[in-house]
């Protein structure tokens, strides 16, 4: 009788073996999305945390650093290359004390009139360039300086909404860190003002034959009025719709907030 019962007992445990072995397998299944899920997140904390670093860094060494190339410089010399044109890239480095006064209230005047005011960004006039745009009206920027140079600086050329967003993550970093005396500094030395020339000592040399603290109130609104496009608008060779734009920049240069910035 013992006997009997020890063998329906030896007979069960392989069923019940098999039964705790599948439900082990079902509570790993159940458990691994889980662990998969903690080590994305984990590696996404990670990455956000290498680029803040990094980005942050990037910015700070900016603030003291001269800038010596941006990814447009880059571009722009590739594009030459390709199309085998000469490569050409002017740039020249000056600091604010030797650009003139007549420079940054220029480009104030022409580009951003509440630059001294906004912290990046001139809301009404954003929202101003989006209804002329949904009433059908032509599609035109609407970007402070601080907004341009951040693009200028640290990102590529483009319209995508990720560039966007990543425009306005740096365009709040440089206005936290550098102040706007740096970045009207770092704007007037790193954008393009012609084909191969960059920044406004350059340009006042190439097209002016002066240095960038020689330069008049004309002659910046000149520059200040081919910002917009200076591939096409060329200061040393004005157009009838340029010389217009000179003066009414001009008349604006004295009305709008003294900047403060430059050699008088």
């Amino acid at each position: 009788m013992a006997t009997s019962q020890t063998k329906n007992k030896t007979k069960v445990k392989p069923a019940q073996k098999k039964a705790q072995t599948a439900a082990a397998q079902a509570t790993e299944l159940a458990r691994k999305p889980g662990r998969w899920l903690r080590k994305l997140w984990m590696w996404l904390g990670v990455a956000v945390l290498v680029f803040v670093v990094s980005t942050v860094g990037a910015v700070l060494a900016f603030k003291w650093i001269e800038v010596p190339v941006t990814p447009l410089m880059l571009y722009r010399c590739a594009q030459q290359a390709y199309h085998g044109e000469p490569v050409r890239m002017e740039h020249q480095w000056v600091p604010m004390a030797e650009i003139s006064h007549n420079v940054p209230q220029a480009v104030m005047a022409s580009e951003d009139n509440l630059f001294l005011r906004h912290k990046g960004f001139d809301l009404e006039q954003i929202y101003q360039a989006r209804l002329e745009a949904l009433h059908g009206g032509r599609e035109r920027g609407a970007s402070t300086i601080s907004q341009q140079t951040a693009k200028n600086v640290f990102l590529w050329q483009g319209h995508s909404w990720v560039r966007k967003g990543l425009e306005a993550y740096f365009t709040v970093l440089i206005e936290f860190f550098w102040g706007k005396e740096r970045i009207m500094e770092v704007y007037l030395n790193s954008i393009e003002m012609g084909r191969g020339i960059y920044g406004v000592e350059a340009v006042a040399e190439f097209h002016f034959g002066k240095q960038a603290s020689e330069l008049t109130a004309g002659e910046a609104a000149l520059i200040a009025a081919s910002l917009p496009n200076p591939l096409t608008r060329n200061s040393a060779n004005p157009s009838k719709y340029m010389q217009k734009r000179k003066r009414q920049i001009m008349n604006l240069m004295g009305k709008i907030d003294d900047c403060g910035m430059g050699c008088k």
